[in-house]
């Protein structure tokens, strides 16, 4: 389920393209164009929609939802019929388009509001398959499938490094509630002495991790299709509305036939990059041809336990450090 700060400016970036109003109002009146929101998110919205603490976010979510009902790209001023949320509603299979808003069921929205965050993809997903079609969840131990030395050995200075929570000397004997011990013992920071172990940890799954990546996309046409997989490019155009730091964002995103009529990939590099935890950056040089310009758009990986330090199968959180409004194949919002 979402949090509220994610439902609110969700569901009133939706509202904003019905009303003309103010947020507080549209929320009292529970257009029935809203769909999917049940009786409790309402309420909950209600009392969310006049907490203070939300109010930068609330009226930024209500600009933008007004913003696409105007614009030439959006709405043109035309009053939806329905506009769906996708809310916590998972979809059957795999889903390729990042839609959080569907109005009239022809335009897609996606609602990013202060987050870098593209994708959270198993590693085997990303790194071994380039983000190509998936089928469920890989349960691979990451971490021993790279780094299986070097995690036995970390793992060796942790048992040492705790002396106090019984842990069993062997990596393969731990128990749920053994890593929920290592968990909230290590929540804050490695104990004094392991960072040494560590360090020779994460650089190895750093290391390893961009090895397999680059070996899954040899060729520049290989890192095409990464490139788009990454940048979410799809078959059908979709927009994002939200908010960066110091902007609002409000852009149209291109198809591949879109992108391959202005851009063309120099090169994509990845490498590992030197962090506090497991790191693989990528880095694009694109041609604008319009501009004969080239621009450089760049991200990186971050892998870790998906639930807390040793508790469940690592994930890879997939970045965008650059501007959303600097990506070629991001268009503004007219």
């Amino acid at each position: 389920m979402p949090g509220i700060k994610t439902e609110l400016t969700e569901v009133v970036t939706g509202l904003g393209m019905l009303c003309d109003s103010t947020p507080e109002d549209a929320v009292s009146q529970r257009p029935q164009q809203m769909r999917n929101v049940e009786a409790s998110h309402w309420e909950r919205l209600e009392d969310a929609v006049k907490n203070p603490e939300y109010y930068s976010d609330v009226r930024s979510a209500w600009e933008n939802g007004r913003a696409f009902f105007h614009a030439n790209d959006g709405l043109r001023g035309r009053q939806p019929i329905a506009i769906e949320w996708k809310g916590p509603h998972h979809p059957p299979g795999y889903d390729f388009l990042p839609a959080d808003l569907r109005i009239d069921h022809v335009f897609l929205v996606s609602c990013k509001y202060l987050s870098r965050v593209l994708a959270n993809p198993s590693p085997a997903h990303l790194f071994q398959r380039a983000l190509s079609v998936r089928g469920n969840r890989s349960e691979t131990d990451w971490f021993m499938l790279v780094a299986e030395e070097a995690y036995r050995r970390f793992y060796a200075s942790v048992v040492a490094a705790l002396p106090t929570a019984s842990l069993p000397a062997d990596l393969d004997d731990l128990a749920p509630a053994d890593r929920e011990k290592i968990k909230h013992a290590c929540a804050r920071a490695w104990p004094h002495g392991l960072s040494g172990a560590y360090e020779e940890f994460s650089a190895t799954v750093s290391r390893r991790s961009a090895e397999i990546w680059n070996e899954a996309a040899p060729t520049l046409a290989d890192r095409e299709l990464l490139l788009w997989r990454i940048l979410r490019f799809n078959s059908a155009p979709y927009f994002i509305l939200g908010s960066a730091r110091s902007s609002s964002l409000r852009l149209r995103v291109a198809t591949p036939w879109d992108w391959r009529q202005e851009f063309s990939l120099r090169d994509f590099v990845i490498e590992p990059q030197p962090s506090s935890q497991p790191r693989v950056g990528w880095a694009a040089q694109v041609l604008d041809r319009n501009r004969d310009v080239t621009v450089t758009v760049e991200g990186h990986v971050e892998i870790r336990w998906s639930h807390g330090r040793f508790c469940g199968f690592p994930e890879a959180k997939l970045y965008l450090d650059s501007g959303y409004e600097d990506v070629p194949g991001y268009f503004p919002l007219n």
